[in-house]
């Protein structure tokens, strides 16, 4: 009898176990994008004229989400570096960004949660105008440097778009360079190292892939500073095509689009003034997704 319950009991505890390991879900969606670009140039006694070159741009994409019965936890990591060498202008920065964003929300209707957002955006060197006689720098790590938090709304109507208003947000520029500060770059007053802003910011996301081998990431944010300007909206966009060729190679990009009332771009005429900022950058590479 009492190997007939130790049999009863052992059945039981296995058949829970397997019940378990049945109902066990994983509510963490992960993605994550690793590319190197590289492209050379070599010239020998060319009659039709060039420049040797060596090229090459870094990037490092990772999405981590968590959705559990009312949680939603969305986290994105962008890294990107690229640098070009020729012969005659030697070495030279052509693409560099650190952005991180974290955004958690708590359903109270279908596809409705409140939400709060944290978003973190610089770049890893210093940045040159190559047009300008003089090599100083005008831009480095943490000059500029963004952060923002805000309060708001999520909308998700589709797995592939999110929508996020947060009317209370707060954004801070950060210029950690003694000069660049004195100069009242990025907006900061004179000797001050951090711009503060309050107002609200609209993003929306759109993560789509349209064939097998073709994902779309789109990403815009829209700023309202209600202190100072309201109705002069700063505008971040950032756009990436990864298109697929096989297991380890891809092309890939990249736009960029800013615009930022609070950067001046001294005019032919002495007068400074907001201008659009565009990037472009254009790659076929090694590319491992995982």
């Amino acid at each position: 009898m009492k190997k007939e319950l130790l049999s009863l009991l052992s059945v039981l505890i296995v058949a829970s176990a397997a019940a378990r390991g049945e109902t066990d879900t994983t509510y963490w969606t992960k993605r994550g994008v690793a590319g190197l670009n590289l492209s050379q140039v070599s010239l020998t006694n060319w009659s039709a004229g060039g420049d040797g070159s060596v090229a090459f741009d870094a990037l490092f994409n990772y999405s981590l989400d968590y959705k559990k019965e009312r949680h939603l936890w969305q986290n994105r990591l962008e890294l990107a570096y690229g640098m070009s060498h020729t012969t005659s202008d030697g070495a030279r920065k052509t693409n560099d960004k650190i952005y991180l964003s974290s955004t958690y929300g708590y359903e109270v209707a279908r596809n409705w949660y409140v939400s709060a957002l944290l978003n973190f955006n610089t770049q890893f060197a210093n940045g040159y105008d190559y047009s300008r006689s003089d090599r100083n720098y005008i831009s480095r790590f943490m000059a500029p440097g963004y952060l923002m938090a805000g309060l708001g709304v999520t909308w998700t109507p589709k797995p592939w778009f999110t929508a996020t208003f947060t009317p209370v947000t707060w954004r801070g520029t950060f210029v950690c360079s003694s000069r660049l500060s004195d100069e009242g770059a990025y907006g900061v007053d004179p000797g001050n190292r951090l711009l503060s802003e309050f107002g609200g910011n609209l993003r929306l996301v759109f993560n789509y892939e349209f064939l097998p081998n073709m994902n779309v990431y789109s990403r815009i944010d829209l700023f309202s500073d209600y202190l100072r300007k309201p109705a002069n909206i700063d505008v971040r966009w950032d756009t990436q095509v990864t298109m697929k060729i096989n297991k380890w190679f891809s092309a890939s990009l990249n736009l960029n689009l800013i615009y930022d009332d609070d950067i001046r771009f001294e005019q032919p005429d002495g007068r400074s003034g907001a201008r659009i900022q565009f990037k472009e950058v254009l790659g076929v590479g090694f590319q491992a997704t995982f």
